[in-house]
Formats: C-alpha cells, sequence, structure tokens
C-alpha cells in the first residue's frame, strides 16, 4: 500500500459521502484511495484523477464515459463500478473494494509461474475480457498491475480506464497510444487503434511474463521497445525457459501474431484455447518455478516463423472445418501429421468438456447471484439465504422511513451481485421509522416551543388555549403526546398553551367553603351580607366575575345571601322549629361527600334519595365543596364541586 501521508485528500470527505482514509496507489493518470462511503457504510476503492487531467473537458467526458460503460458489465472477474461524480477539481470513480495483491506483486515475489497455475490465472482474466468485448469494450491496458488477486482467491480486472465502445470508431483513431508500452500491439504502436484483437495480444504477452518471469522486449527506452513490438515477433516462451509445454509456445504466439487477422477474434476464442490447453497439461508440466526477485536467463530469440500458428478454436469455427483435415502446425522444429476429420470430431466434444469442467470454477458454476430478500420478514429471509447455500449474518437494524420493523432493508453484498457460492450475506433488518421523544417545553413561549420541536425532527401541529393556576398566560402548559412520549420521525405534536389563570365562580357555594377554597388557591378573600331570598349562608355575588383574567394573590369580594328580611327560614335550616316543617314533609340527612371521588359522591348522593348537580371548578377527581348540607327532603338538588 501507498505509505503517502502528505496527500490533502487522505481524512477529507469527499462529495459529502465518501470519507477517504488512505491512499492505494498512484499512477499515471489518477490515484487510488480507500474510502468509506458514509451513505451505504461500505468500504470502497476510489480513483481520482489527476487535477490536471480534470481541467481538461475532453478527458473528463472520457472519464464519464468509461464510468457509464464499466458500470453496465455484471461479471464476477470485473471490478464492480458503484458511483461516479465530482466534489470541486475532482473528478472520481467509486469501485468495488478488493483487499489482496496484483499479480505484479505476486511476480516481484514469485518470479515465474508453473504452466498450470499461470493458466488458471489467465482463464478468469479472459473471461472479464471476453464479457467486456462481448458489450463491445476494450480494455486497451492489459497487464500484471491492473490484475487483482483476493484475499479469498477471486480473479478481478480493474481499470477498464481508457475502454470505448467499439461503435465509437472515431474515438479511437485519434492516433493516440494509449496503455503501456510493454503490452501494446503493434497496430496500436503504428496507429492508436485498438480492438479486441489488441486485448488479446496484450494477454498473451502476460501470459508469456508468468511463465518466464520476463517481458517478450526490452530497451533502453520506450520506443526502442515500441519498435521490437512492430518489427519482431515475440518469442516462444520455451525458447526462454527450456522445457515449457509445447501447447503454451502455441497459445502465446497464436495471441500475439503481429497481424491481428490472425489473432483470436476476441478474448473469449482465446478463453476457450486456453482452458482446452490447461485440460491437456501434464501435472508436472513445464520447469520448476524460479526463486523469488529472479528470472530465468534471455535464450536467443529465434527469427520469426512466417507459418500461421492456427489456434484450435479458428480449427473448428473456420469454413470448412467439418470437412477437411486440420491444418499443419510448424514450430520449434516440430512438425504435426495430419489429424483426420473424426479427431476433431472428437476435440470438439473434449473442449466442451473442458469448458464445462474447467470453466466452471473460473465462471459461473463457482458463482451464485445474491438473492432479492428486500422488504420481507428477517427470519424468512435468513432461512431463505441458507436454503440457498449462503453463510447469513444478521446486522445491526437501521431505521427506515418506509419499511416496517424486523423486514429486511438490504444486503451486504446486495440482490444481483455475483459472489461465490457458500458465501457470508449479511442481513441489515429494519428497525422501522426513527422515533424521537418530544422535548420538553412546557413554559415556553409558542415561537420557541415550535423551533425546539422542529430541531428534534417533529412536527409542531395545532395550538389550543385552556386555563392554567400554575403556568403564566402565553407560555406552553403542556403537549399531545406528552414530554417525553416517542414519536415517529416528523410525526406533529399539538401545543396546549395558558390561557391564564381565571376566576373560579364559586356562585351557590355555602360561603365557608367558597372562601376556603379560594384561600387554598393563593386569592384574598373577604365576605361582605346581604339580604336576600337566596339560601342563607350561599354566595351570591363575586367580584372579579366568574372566569374574569386574574392573577395569584389579587382580591376577592364575596357577597354572601343572609335571608330575606321577613323572618321567613328555609324549612330545613331549623328542623325542630315546627313553623318551618310543612306538613306531610319529611327531614332526611345529606350524606357530606366532599373530598370523595365524585363518581362515588354522587351515587351516595342518589342513593340517599336527592337528585345531584355536579360543577366543575378545580379539574380534580375529588369534591371540593357542597351545598346544602345537613338536612333536606328527599329529592332535593345538592350541588357538589369539584
Amino acid at each position: 500500500m501507498d505509505t503517502t501521508v502528505a496527500d490533502p485528500l487522505v481524512g477529507r470527505l469527499l462529495d459529502g459521502r465518501y470519507r477517504v482514509e488512505s491512499r492505494i496507489a498512484r499512477g499515471g493518470m489518477a490515484a487510488v484511495y480507500l474510502a468509506m462511503d458514509i451513505r451505504l457504510d461500505r468500504t470502497v476503492a476510489l480513483k481520482v484523477m489527476h487535477r490536471s487531467l480534470a481541467e481538461d473537458p475532453d478527458f473528463v467526458r472520457r472519464f464519464i464515459g468509461e464510468a457509464k460503460s464499466v458500470a453496465s458489465l455484471s461479471h464476477p472477474n470485473i471490478v464492480h463500478v458503484f458511483d461516479q461524480g465530482t466534489d470541486g477539481g475532482h473528478v472520481y470513480l467509486s469501485m468495488e473494494y478488493v483487499p489482496g495483491r496484483t499479480l505484479r506483486d505476486v511476480l516481484r515475489e514469485r518470479g515465474r509461474l508453473p504452466a498450470r497455475e499461470a493458466l488458471e490465472i489467465m482463464i478468469p482474466v479472459l473471461a472479464a475480457l471476453g464479457a467486456a468485448h462481448q458489450a463491445g469494450m476494450v480494455h486497451r491496458d492489459v497487464k500484471p498491475e491492473n490484475v487483482l488477486l483476493s484475499d479469498d482467491g477471486r480473479v478481478k480486472v480493474v481499470d477498464f480506464g481508457l475502454a470505448r465502445a467499439i461503435e465509437a470508431g472515431r474515438q479511437t483513431r485519434t492516433g493516440v497510444m494509449i496503455g503501456t508500452i510493454a503490452y501494446m500491439s503493434p497496430e496500436q504502436v503504428t496507429s492508436g487503434v485498438a480492438d479486441a484483437r489488441s486485448d488479446v495480444y496484450a494477454a498473451g504477452v502476460m501470459l508469456f511474463e508468468l511463465i518466464t518471469g520476463r517481458q517478450p522486449y526490452d530497451g533502453e527506452t520506450p520506443m526502442s521497445v515500441a519498435y521490437r513490438h512492430v518489427h519482431d515477433r515475440v518469442p516462444a516462451p520455451s525458447s526462454v525457459v527450456p522445457g515449457g509445454p509445447v501447447q503454451l509456445d502455441r497459445l502465446v504466439l497464436s495471441a500475439t501474431d503481429r497481424d491481428p487477422a490472425r489473432r483470436p477474434a476476441d478474448a473469449t476464442a482465446l478463453l476457450v484455447a486456453a482452458v482446452e490447453t490447461h485440460r491437456t497439461l501434464p501435472r508436472d508440466a513445464g520447469p520448476k518455478p524460479a526463486p523469488p526477485n529472479t528470472t530465468a536467463p534471455a535464450a536467443p530469440v529465434p527469427p520469426a516463423n512466417p507459418t500461421l500458428v492456427q489456434s484450435r478454436t479458428e480449427m473448428l469455427t473456420s469454413p470448412g472445418a467439418a470437412a477437411a483435415p486440420a491444418a499443419p502446425f510448424e514450430g520449434h522444429g516440430a512438425r504435426r501429421r495430419v489429424r483426420p476429420i473424426w479427431f476433431i470430431v472428437g476435440l470438439a466434444t473434449v473442449m466442451v468438456a473442458a469448458i464445462a469442467g474447467t470453466g466452471w470454477w473460473f465462471s459461473e458454476g463457482r458463482y451464485t447471484t445474491v438473492p432479492d430478500l428486500l422488504s420481507i420478514n428477517i427470519s424468512v429471509a435468513k432461512a431463505e439465504a441458507e436454503k440457498q447455500g449462503f453463510a447469513v449474518k444478521i446486522g445491526k437494524p437501521e431505521n427506515d422511513k418506509e419499511l416496517g420493523e424486523d423486514k429486511v432493508l438490504r444486503t451486504d453484498p446486495e440482490s444481483g451481485r455475483e459472489v461465490v457460492r457458500g458465501s457470508v450475506i449479511t442481513l441489515i433488518p429494519s428497525a422501522g421509522p426513527l422515533k424521537i421523544a418530544v422535548p420538553n417545553v412546557v413554559n415556553l413561549s409558542e415561537a420557541d416551543a415550535r423551533s425546539k420541536i422542529s430541531e428534534a425532527g417533529l412536527t409542531a401541529g395545532a395550538v389550543s388555549r385552556v386555563p392554567s393556576d400554575t403556568v403564566q398566560r402565553g407560555l406552553v402548559l403542556r403537549t399531545s403526546p406528552q414530554v417525553g412520549t416517542r414519536v415517529k420521525e416528523g410525526g406533529t405534536v399539538q401545543i396546549v398553551l395558558s390561557a391564564g389563570q381565571l376566576m373560579p365562580d364559586v356562585s351557590e357555594m355555602q360561603c365557608d367553603q367558597a372562601e376556603a377554597f379560594l384561600r387554598g388557591k393563593g386569592f384574598t378573600p373577604t365576605v361582605v351580607q346581604q339580604t336576600d331570598d337566596a339560601q342563607p349562608g350561599t354566595v351570591i355575588a363575586q367580584s372579579p366575575a366568574a372566569r374574569a383574567e386574574i392573577t395569584a394573590g389579587q382580591a376577592v369580594q364575596l357577597t354572601c345571601s343572609k335571608g330575606p328580611d321577613t323572618g321567613f327560614h328555609w324549612p330545613w335550616e331549623n328542623p325542630q322549629d315546627p313553623q318551618n316543617v310543612q306538613p306531610g314533609q319529611a327531614l332526611i340527612p345529606i350524606p357530606d361527600v366532599r373530598f370523595k371521588r365524585v363518581g362515588d359522591a354522587s351515587r351516595e348522593l342518589r342513593t340517599a334519595g336527592f337528585k345531584v348537580h355536579v360543577r366543575k371548578i378545580a379539574g380534580s377527581g375529588a369534591v371540593v365543596a357542597e351545598n346544602p348540607l345537613g338536612q333536606a327532603p328527599a329529592g332535593t338538588r345538592i350541588t357538589i364541586w369539584h
């Protein structure tokens, strides 16, 4: 990993989404960083083009074209492109992060590789290139630096950085050489033209390097190497490392023919030949690998063989192949005799079997697709994934405004991705909408309460007003739902404001009870007596009037009846006085229900034979006053206050 610490992008949040952790590598066009996608909580590789190139509009257009083209590819041996964007002067790609090493790292460490192992690396590389070629794309820069070997054994081709659709022919004819000189095809050197066969050439050069430990050409300058690609022929690997399998010589010479028309048509055709070559190699094929950091001595390069090296794929697919014997192969002084037609038919059968067998491991058979488990119950999803052979982890639930609790919000890897069979899938369940506690806004103004509710992620709703003895007029008395109640994010909270303290209505209450009640509320009551036909000792007037706005401690005057001047007494004032008892009336005791619960008090009075009138004054659940008290005829209306 690149250990540079002075990079200004390290530690920065790019485009408000990607937190750059460290720099992985730096190339001629771009730098690659390890980053965290904080929106999806996943590690990605971030490819950021150099600022000098980002200032070139034409280059930026090609770069964006790369993102769109490669993002459309879905193949297990191609590094996936997730996103493309810009942040100021930075233009970037967000890609799948593949922990591991490049093929170049392996070559530096081990030198040349055994024949079978070299092919087992090349086969998935060719499968990836073949998928791109089928989609009309050309890589243009196939080399060991662009092949990743993951820690779990996967092979991935990266950096289709200059891939183009074949249809965009004018763009490929700019005359600009794009690629790496050591792997560049003759036509790229001479005219800048590149197609699928140019990738085939580079793949052949890379295979040569894997089995010999060196590149086919060296020179003091890049131009001298380019000259040799145009005028020389890539030597047979066995001429550099004696004892190598002749099958590999044929494969390399076919892929690196200077004439594009005589190479395999694309990477898929070369893949077929590579799989067949792998099948025919003996288990101990080829020389032993070189010690680390050493290469085999270079053998003299033989003169170019003018005879066409025809691949087996071409033999099977060329016109007339079913009716004519195979062309002889000439190379390394050896000549193969003509094979009869039955041999070609048998060879085709063997090749199909080889692709279905050996190729299975490197392509579809080894991989499967992550199922779509979104929005279903987490337990059902787990059972279904395990049924399909996946190992399942349940991740930490995440809130979602739309999806209910315990349903699959997302999976890692995401549905539709191709993964190795038996891979681990992490299911992220939904925790449902985020629920927020209603903040405490009591005693705040309406404006401050609305602001605090909004800051909490909730919505302030309608406002109502009710009297309050304890909260100043205009301030929040309470909320609905109550403070501390957990409400769905964005939910509505109703605000109840205090209408201030209002004068209680104590009319018709017995004066001593009214006076005691008002003193308990913090008022200073005074009582005046007045002749009146009302029952003696009851409140007949009050100042301030009932429900008038008042302040705590305010003086209150109660006017109480002292009865009429005629000397008339209410029948139950003095039951012992015969003149106060009407003929046929019986007086019964009135239960004293003060301080009892309203419901219980009402039942007790009705059971005793009285009518009940209930008035609200304090808003409590207990009776605070009762009138009349003592005795009264059955059916008399008794008023209670609560």
